[in-house]
């Protein structure tokens, strides 16, 4: 699934989403809105890690999808 269909369909995949990253809240998973830079920055924030170990969990995450 490409990140055009992931942001399309978030409301449906949060789910997925909240188990992967389970830090987020629900309030923080309806402001990212399928926006992947800011699911990486929110990733970054609340675990604390870099932004290349961000955007390789959001490839994996993608990649399963």
């Amino acid at each position: 699934m490409n990140w055009d269909q992931i942001k399309g369909n978030w409301s449906q995949l949060k789910g997925n989403a909240r188990i992967q990253w389970g830090k987020l809240t629900d309030d923080e998973l309806d402001q990212i809105e399928g926006h992947r830079e800011v699911l990486i920055g929110k990733i970054q924030e609340k675990y604390g890690i870099s932004k290349d170990e961000a955007e390789k969990q959001v490839k994996d995450f993608e990649g399963r999808l």
